[in-house]
C-alpha cells in the first residue's frame, strides 16, 4: 500500500516540530517539514482576524499533499488555506488550541489542560512527541560510550529548558535548583547528568560545568542521543517547570520525574492544571530534599492519537 504524504507546517520551536514530526512518524507517512514565515504586520495579527489568503505567509509548495499536520499561531492560516485551494481532498490535523473556529479543522489535537471540547477534539495527557520507547532502548548506552563518571553509581539526570515569558533563568534562580540537585547527589550517592535544551542559555551550561565540577557529566549542548540514554539510564529524572513538553516527553520512560520549580512572574494557569494531571498519574512530584522510587505506566500519547486518528481516515 502506497504511504498517505503529508506537509507539517510550524513556526520552527523544537516543542512544535516534536509535536507534528512525532504524529506523523506515528501515522506512518512521507512527509515534508515547512517552517511558516509570516508577512508584515500579519505575524502580530490573531488567525481569527485573518483572511485565508496566500498574501498571508511566504510561498509553501505543496503537491499531492493527503495531510497536514500544523502546531502553532502561524499555521493556522497556511493549513486552512491549502486545504481549501486543494484539487483534492486535503485531511488536516492541528495540534494545540487554534482559537478559530474548530471545524476549520477535520481534527485538533489538544492537551486535556486547554479545557477544550468539540467533535473533532482529541483530548491528551500532556503533550504528544517525537520520541519513542524503542529509540530510547536503543540508545541507551550511548552516555557510557562518551563518559567515565557515570560507572558504579546510580543516575540523576538534571534535564534543563530555558527562560519563558513566565519564568525567569536568573542567577539566584538557577543557583537554588543546582544546590537542590547537588544535595540529593551527595546525599544520595549518585552521577549526574546535566542535559540543555535548545532553549537553554549558554550561561546556564556554563554555571552547571563550574557548579559540579569535573565530578559529573554536563553536556555542552543539544544531544538527542543522550537525551534518549538520560531517560534509559537514570534511576530519577529532574526536569524544570519551564516546559511541559519535555515533562510529557519524559513520562515515556516510567522513571521517577522531579519538577524543579522557578517561582512565576506571572500566573502560569495552563502549567497548574498539567502539572496536578501529571501529579495525579503519579508521574510527578516536586523536587525537595529527599528521593523516593515510585512506578507509573508509561505514558505514550502519540501512538494512542495515531490509533484513533488512522481509524479514521483508514491508513
Amino acid at each position: 500500500m502506497t504511504k498517505l504524504k503529508g506537509i507539517l507546517l510550524t513556526e520552527g520551536m523544537h516543542g512544535m516540530i516534536s509535536q507534528v514530526e512525532g504524529l506523523a512518524k506515528a501515522l506512518d507517512i512521507n512527509f515534508s517539514h515547512h517552517t511558516v514565515e509570516t508577512k508584515g504586520f500579519w505575524k502580530i495579527i490573531p488567525p481569527k482576524f485573518t483572511p485565508i489568503s496566500h498574501l498571508i505567509f511566504k510561498k509553501i509548495e505543496c503537491e499531492d499533499v493527503d495531510i497536514i499536520i500544523s502546531c502553532g499561531r502561524k499555521s493556522i492560516i497556511p493549513s486552512l488555506f491549502l486545504k481549501k485551494n486543494s484539487k483534492k481532498k486535503i485531511f488536516n490535523i492541528h495540534i494545540q488550541n487554534p482559537k478559530v473556529k474548530l471545524d476549520n479543522f477535520d481534527l485538533v489535537v489538544v492537551p486535556e489542560h486547554d479545557n477544550l471540547n468539540g467533535v473533532n477534539v482529541i483530548k491528551t495527557k500532556g503533550a504528544i512527541h517525537y520520541l519513542t520507547s524503542r529509540e530510547i532502548e536503543n540508545n541507551k548506552e550511548y552516555l557510557f560510550s562518551i563518559s567515565k563518571k557515570l560507572k558504579d553509581r546510580n543516575i540523576i539526570s538534571l534535564i534543563i529548558g530555558g527562560p519563558t515569558q513566565y519564568y525567569d533563568y536568573s542567577d539566584r534562580n538557577i543557583q537554588e535548583i543546582f544546590s537542590k540537585v547537588n544535595f540529593l547527589v551527595k546525599e544520595n550517592n549518585l552521577s549526574l547528568v546535566v542535559i540543555p535544551s535548545m532553549r537553554t542559555p549558554k550561561e546556564t551550561i556554563e554555571h552547571a560545568k563550574i557548579y559540579f565540577g569535573n565530578d559529573h557529566l554536563v553536556l555542552d549542548g543539544v544531544d538527542k542521543k543522550a537525551y534518549l540514554s538520560a531517560l534509559s539510564i537514570s534511576k530519577f529524572i529532574v526536569i524544570t517547570c519551564d516546559s511541559s513538553s519535555m515533562i510529557s516527553e519524559a513520562a515515556l520512560s516510567g522513571k521517577p520525574i522531579y519538577v524543579a520549580n522557578i517561582p512565576p512572574k506571572k500566573n502560569d494557569n495552563r502549567f497548574k492544571k498539567f502539572k496536578k494531571l501529571f501529579t495525579d498519574l503519579k508521574i510527578i512530584r516536586n523536587l525537595g530534599d529527599n528521593l523516593e522510587n515510585w512506578s507509573y505506566e508509561r505514558l505514550d500519547e502519540t501512538s494512542r492519537v495515531s490509533k484513533i486518528i488512522r481509524n479514521k481516515i483508514n491508513i
